[in-house]
């Protein structure tokens, strides 16, 4: 039984939720959002709640149940609040800058590399050593960061690389002499 599942969502004030079938769609102040509720799933909002319930009691209701109540959650905080990640990158030489809308790595290759921000995706780079993922999609948002983190990640020798803010590196010892 999912205990996620069970609460029912509230609609927080200044966003608009409706749900036409299986398809939840939430408007906010940072903008629109949908989310496609498997068929095995049903949805149902009442006095601004929004209660997610299995149709049957199979494993696999059973396991889309949470996961169902988990993304009308994040849609919801997304069209409020948003999301946002953030990156560090260690190592001498290595930096960000933004080049028009578009992150310009300098990673330690023979050239630049420049990734190109998805659709509804905001980058930042604050200071060259950090760099900010924002936007309303929890799942794009963190896509995005681990496309970037993916040129280069941290390595366990020295911790060189691009890393997410507050990611422990396992650090390993070098080879004696």
């Amino acid at each position: 039984m999912s205990r996620i599942g069970k609460k029912p969502v509230k609609v927080p004030a200044g966003v608009t939720a409706s749900v036409d079938g299986q398809i939840v769609t939430a408007k906010g102040p940072k903008g629109e959002l949908k989310f496609v509720v498997n068929d095995e799933v049903l949805v149902k909002l009442e006095d601004g709640e929004i209660a997610v319930e299995p149709r049957d009691q199979t494993k696999t209701a059973r396991s889309k149940w949470g996961m169902s109540r988990t993304q009308i959650v994040n849609i919801l905080d997304g069209v409020t609040k948003g999301f946002e990640k953030k990156l560090e990158i260690n190592g001498v030489g290595y930096r960000a800058a933004m080049q028009g809308k578009n992150l310009q790595l300098a990673l330690g290759f023979s050239h630049d590399v420049v990734y190109e921000a998805p659709q509804g995706i905001t980058i930042a780079v604050p200071k060259p050593t950090e760099i900010v993922v924002s936007g309303i999609d929890k799942q794009a948002v963190g896509q995005a960061a681990a496309e970037i983190r993916e040129y280069r990640g941290p390595e366990p020798y020295k911790g060189k690389g691009v890393k997410y803010a507050g990611e422990r590196i396992v650090r390993k010892e070098g080879k004696k002499k």
